[in-house]
């Protein structure tokens, strides 16, 4: 992608002046608005500071992806939505041309994730909703991946404990609607795959408790879509 080579002169450039516009091979030391046209059919069009994409600014990529607003020194930073060709949208925060600080992300099924990201992941506080069930994941999120907190589920019970592979593992406790909790212990077990095109981990859930578990709480280990 050309916004990510800064030093990329290969492109026609437009020059939006008062007088009308001009059309040149270069952006360099230019302030205002243009339009640029890259080699492998890449489009920005926005404002220039010195030559380069400074301000608020429109990038059409190649692949079909497009991304609205902030630009500086040539990349994404500050505030912007990326929609990105059948992957979904994301609009918040930038920081050198990557999701960075707080901002939303929703994907091609509705399912969405709000809070907080670190050089394009996922990362500190946030909330994922599963659009088709309704439940949510609330808490602290490393690199992507959800590690501790809250899974809440549509009739208000929820588990709180840690989590790897975005499943409950280790000791948590549970809660439910009429005041009750109990505490326990989830154990993984990964499941092999014969499959080598299937790239999706198999895990098995095993819940443990001294304590009594009331029959409402067969939904534990139901709900294993994550």
């Amino acid at each position: 992608m050309a916004d990510e080579n800064p030093d990329d002169n290969n492109f026609e450039f437009i020059k939006f002046l008062p007088e009308g516009d001009q059309k040149t091979k270069s952006s360099r030391d230019y302030t205002g608005k243009g339009q640029a046209k890259y080699a492998n059919n890449e489009i920005y069009e926005g404002e220039y500071v010195d030559g380069k994409r400074n301000g608020k600014g429109k990038y059409n990529y190649a692949n079909g992806d497009l991304y609205f607003g902030d630009f500086i020194n040539n990349v994404k930073h500050g505030i912007g939505k990326l929609t990105y060709k059948e992957k979904g949208e994301y609009f918040g925060q930038w920081e050198n041309g990557k999701r960075h600080g707080e901002g939303i992300f929703t994907y091609p099924n509705k399912d969405q994730y709000s809070g907080w990201w670190a050089f394009g992941k996922k990362e500190g506080n946030g909330t994922y909703i599963y659009n088709d069930t309704g439940m949510r994941l609330v808490g602290q999120w490393k690199e992507n991946k959800f590690v501790s907190g809250k899974w809440v589920l549509p009739n208000g019970t929820f588990y709180d404990g840690e989590f790897d592979n975005n499943k409950p593992n280790k000791v948590g406790t549970w809660y439910f609607k009429n005041g009750n909790k109990i505490q326990g212990t989830y154990n993984q077990k990964i499941i092999p795959n014969d499959d080598p095109d299937d790239k999706k981990l198999n895990i098995e859930m095993k819940w443990a408790s001294n304590g009594y578990l009331y029959q409402n709480a067969d939904l534990i280990n139901a709900h294993e879509k994550f």
